[in-house]
């Protein structure tokens, strides 16, 4: 569904990512976990177009994508959510969603929100709430409903628990387990939380100095203790 091909990316002519390749299926996730700097953001930035590809490809469903503008790659069923929320502090949680409806037909909209918030009920109480009031779990949930209303079948989170409290992350992860069995989805999750990441991925990139480590299964890194540790802090298997 999703490949990425000896990829290189970076801004301007400064390369961060490094001939980096891995595949991705509908129903899979895939944690990409690292030091700080090793370059997992700018991966997901490459994959969206919204930094350089500098050498490689990323081919989408069978159609290489590699130079198409971001909006582009929503219409094809991409959705990325970056480190900086997207959610509009002034709007009510309804606006936001409104917002995020306008590219649909009017009479599919309420439908999809109706869909959305059997996997969000916490945002059924929140609707005439401005987005700058809520929790950060619950500004979280909204910036994820907000993407789902279109039906992606890839989603791209970057570093989706930042600042959550452990509980809060946790119930998060939950809920996008929750959107992968629901949309058979195909999720790249970056994390700086590399075991709670693990724990609900499928497969582990682990990038060092912009390049790939490790690409597998997430056991096999689980159960390589020089990597675990040395990069992920990780003192133990499993």
């Amino acid at each position: 569904m999703l490949l990425v091909e000896n990829l290189s990316v970076g801004y301007g002519k400064m390369e961060v990512v490094h001939g980096v390749s891995f595949s991705l299926q509908r129903g899979e996730v895939l944690a990409v976990v690292g030091p700080n700097g090793s370059g997992k953001s700018t991966l997901l930035r490459g994959i969206f177009g919204m930094a350089n590809i500098l050498g490689g490809r990323v081919v989408y469903e069978g159609r290489d994508v590699t130079r198409l503008p971001p909006h582009a790659r929503v219409s094809l069923g991409m959705a990325y959510l970056p480190q900086v929320r997207g959610v509009f502090e002034e709007l009510t949680v309804k606006e936001n969603l409104e917002l995020a409806l306008m590219p649909l037909p009017k009479g599919e909209r309420w439908e999809r929100v109706e869909e959305i918030l059997e996997i969000f009920p916490e945002l059924r109480g929140l609707m005439g709430r401005r987005a700058q009031t809520l929790s950060g779990g619950e500004r979280q949930m909204l910036a994820i409903a907000m993407s789902m209303v279109r039906r992606p079948r890839l989603l791209m989170l970057d570093e989706p628990t930042a600042a959550l409290a452990p509980k809060a992350a946790t119930a998060l992860l939950r809920k996008i387990l929750e959107l992968r069995n629901s949309y058979d989805l195909a999720v790249v999750l970056v994390e700086q939380n590399a075991k709670r990441a693990l724990e609900v991925s499928d497969k582990a990139l682990l990038m060092v100095s912009g390049k790939a480590k490790y690409l597998g299964r997430v056991e096999g890194l689980l159960n390589n203790p020089d990597l675990a540790k040395i990069y992920l802090g990780l003192n133990h298997a499993g």
